[in-house]
């Protein structure tokens, strides 16, 4: 093997290997998979916040033609799950094996699973299942369950289930340094991952006698080790593989199918029916059954001398974890870093909360809490900005983290940190400070319709411009054990012929599998055509860790390039077929100490800058956004068009997040869990206009240099938003959605108040 192949990669943007069998409709989603002798499955929600069960009637559901079985808490073997905390029953409910295992702690909880012949049937009788309920309190603020007045689940002694700090500096030092101080008390919303295809998922026996569940997620290995937990198995006798998936977000990382699937298969095949068993929730359940964006509260406080250096910080973060912790202890964990920003600052104080409540629970969503954290942080930055005089771009690149910078948790940034190039290109892209009508003529041409049949008064239109930066861990943070695995197979005889690459990363429809082709291609030192994939199969790859935390170029092209020395070694050595089998550790990281945050808390960081141009109709609030100039160090980009492709998703996606999304919950209930109902953007909605702006600093430990990248342009597109209006109207927005509704009412206020 030429060793330069490992050393060197040249971009190239080659068609999705998934592409044509997704436009031609021959790729199969789980919904779409349909196994002869198929059985359908209902999941019946709990639909209670907060109560217990104090009896359940099944008879009626179970005379209902066509119904196969009723599965219960008492049918679980083990009635427990979670990603970080074992804190949820698989089905809440009497009989079982877990301590109040009887409780309803969400709408969402799961009390039985139906099995028949039909989905009418199995619909049917889900419905005449009979539940006796005894009300519990329900406590739906995050303040109020803050006070622990009621222990809403007792797997926890409080209702805050994590508190991070940093203590860095002097504070009273800092505040007495300050020329100006800004304070800022922000309020930041639910968000739905809005993905393509709803939960689905078929469960079965395969024919080795593995209980088998082919469903979308985020990570074969960890879904497997929950379903076999769940049902007193040991994992080689559970296998998940994952078909095409229809978008993730972080919203399939946690439990939704997965174990009901599982239960279904075994209970059945120990009552001698080996059939199938198919589950596909609508839109309504799908919204209502899993978790969302971290509702969060961030009072915040920031100083900086006259010349623009930032001289104190002090935050407290709460985030509304929802019934369950999910993921809320280690997204906590990124908000309470990236809510001082990509800054050095010599004097932080910062808490964080995550906080059990009734509501739907918070968890994974691209970002993984920085959006919150930046929110807060570019505002401030932008409110520190006007209050100095000082223009935006220029104050942060007095303050931007550079080249043995100390973070707020008093370690260095890893090497290869290029946010202050990253801002400066952004900036001369975007054209920072040309005058409005140029900035006009580049993007948001034609009319502004607030409504598709009334064009806006010209009148009532006004042009503002924002920025914003922040920056991205690549790979899982503060000490979580990180690793993936990779198998390469040679074969041919004397020249290779085929390679096949064995990996469990999943395709959620950010082109991985693809990134990955070429990167075994690379490595091996052949042509991309030779490489074969084998792909999401617990049954055929080692684990992988998960598609998240833009993690996956990163972690598994550093496996592949191992797996490929191995396998070349195996094939010099006249072994046929030549295998290498790798297992990647990246650099440590550590946990945040207790008291006073210091950690190493990642190995690599992604970078971004963003320039938004909006235009405001003052008249009915509604908003458009002109322009995005979107700069992200990618490190190497393996597929341009890729890259391009998250770059963009990513904006739109918090496009939603910062002007129309508002999921509605009341009293542990969801409001509006339709899409007539929550909006997401449509063609009519998405900025005008994105222009990508690819950088590649090289990461000195990432494969050829590559860092992940499909977080990194979601995180300041909202505070550019709000920084754009409040250039357009002379107002400043602390809370999102900026809704027409929500920009109208604070604009009379200020008119009301001049």
């Amino acid at each position: 093997m030429d060793a330069t192949n490992l050393k060197t990669y040249e971009s190239r943007s080659i068609t999705r290997v998934d592409a044509l069998a997704k436009v031609t409709g021959q790729a199969l989603y789980p919904g779409d998979i349909t196994p002869e002798n198929l059985l359908h499955g209902k999941v019946l929600f709990s639909h209670q916040p907060h109560a217990r069960m104090l009896s359940m009637d099944i008879s009626e559901a179970e005379a209902v033609p066509g119904v196969v079985a009723i599965f219960t808490a008492k049918d679980v073997p083990v009635n427990e799950y979670g990603l970080g905390f074992r804190d949820q029953p698989v089905l809440a409910g009497l009989g079982s094996n877990k301590k109040d295992g009887d409780i309803s702690r969400w709408e969402g909880d799961h009390v039985a699973v139906i099995i028949a012949e039909t989905e009418l049937a199995a619909a049917q009788a889900r419905d005449r299942i009979k539940i006796e309920w005894e009300p519990l309190p329900i406590v739906s603020d995050v303040h109020e369950a803050m006070k622990d007045e009621i222990i809403l689940n007792s797997f926890f002694t409080s209702n805050i289930v994590q508190h991070y700090k940093i203590r860095k500096g002097d504070m009273d030092a800092g505040w007495a340094a300050a020329d100006v101080v800004v304070e800022g008390q922000y309020t930041l919303p639910y968000q739905e991952h809005a993905y393509l295809q709803p939960e689905a998922g078929v469960g079965y026996i395969d024919e080795e006698g593995r209980v088998t569940v082919q469903i979308g997620g985020q990570w074969t290995h960890e879904d497997r080790e929950q379903i076999a937990h769940a049902l007193g198995l040991p994992e080689e006798r559970v296998r998940v593989i994952y078909p095409a998936i229809g978008g993730a977000f972080g919203g399939r990382e946690d439990m939704s199918l997965q174990i009901v699937l599982g239960l279904a298969a075994m209970r059945l095949h120990e009552q001698g029916i080996d059939r199938p068993v198919r589950i596909i929730w609508t839109r309504e359940e799908s919204i209502i059954g899993h978790h969302k964006r971290h509702p969060a509260y961030i009072k915040t406080k920031w100083g900086a001398t006259k010349d623009g250096k930032i001289t104190a910080v002090s935050a407290e973060l709460i985030l509304d974890s929802g019934a369950y912790v999910y993921t809320s202890n280690k997204v906590l964990g990124n908000a309470n870093l990236m809510v001082t920003g990509p800054y050095e600052i010599p004097n932080a104080h910062v808490d964080s909360y995550a906080v059990t409540t009734n509501n739907v629970p918070g968890g994974a969503f691209r970002g993984f809490g920085g959006p919150q954290g930046a929110f807060a942080a570019e505002n401030q930055m932008n409110k520190l900005a006007e209050a100095l005089g000082m223009d935006p771009v220029e104050l942060r690149l007095k303050n931007v983290l550079r080249e043995n910078s100390l973070m707020t948790v008093q370690t260095p940034v890893p090497k290869g940190i290029s946010l202050a190039e990253v801002v400066e290109r952004c900036a001369a892209e975007a054209g920072w400070g040309a005058a409005t009508k140029g900035r006009l003529e580049q993007g948001g041409k034609g009319e502004f319709n607030s409504l598709q049949s009334l064009v806006s008064d010209s009148k009532s239109l006004r042009h503002g411009r924002g920025f914003a930066c922040s920056f991205k861990n690549i790979g899982f943070s503060f000490g979580a054990p990180e690793s993936c695995d990779a198998i390469i197979e040679l074969y041919g005889k004397a020249e290779i012929e085929k390679v096949i690459l064995r990996h469990a990363a999943s395709e959620v429809g950010q082109g991985t599998h693809t990134a990955l082709k070429q990167m075994a291609a690379a490595a091996v030192g052949v042509d991309v055509d030779l490489v074969e994939l084998d792909m999401s199969d617990t049954a055929t790859s080692n684990n992988s860790g998960s598609v998240s935390a833009s993690r996956m170029t990163f972690m598994a092209g550093n496996s592949i390039r191992e797996a490929a020395v191995l396998a070349q070694e195996a094939w010099q050595n006249e072994e046929r077929p030549a295998i290498g089998k790798s297992h990647y550790i990246p650099p440590k990281t550590q946990p945040y100490d207790p008291e006073t945050g210091v950690c190493m808390p990642n190995f690599a960081y992604g970078y971004v800058a963003e320039a938004v141009d909006v235009t405001v109709d003052i008249e009915t609030g509604h908003i458009r956004v002109d322009r995005v100039v979107c700069a992200d160090d990618v490190g190497k980009a393996i597929n341009p068009q890729l890259v391009v492709g998250q770059i963009e998703g990513a904006v739109i996606q918090a496009h939603g997040y910062a002007v129309m999304e508002n999921l509605q919950s009341k009293n542990g209930r969801i409001q509006n869990p339709y899409f007539s109902q929550y909006l997401i953007p449509g063609i009519k909605d998405i900025p005008t206009q994105v222009d990508s702006v690819i950088v590649e600093t090289p990461d000195p430990v990432g494969p050829w240099g590559a860092r992940g990248m499909a977080e990194m342009p979601f995180l300041p597109l909202a505070p550019a938003v709000v920084a754009a209006v409040h250039d357009a109207t002379g107002i400043w927005f602390d809370e999102i959605p900026l809704v027409p509704y929500r920009v109208v009412e604070n604009l009379r206020q200020q008119n009301n108040g001049a």
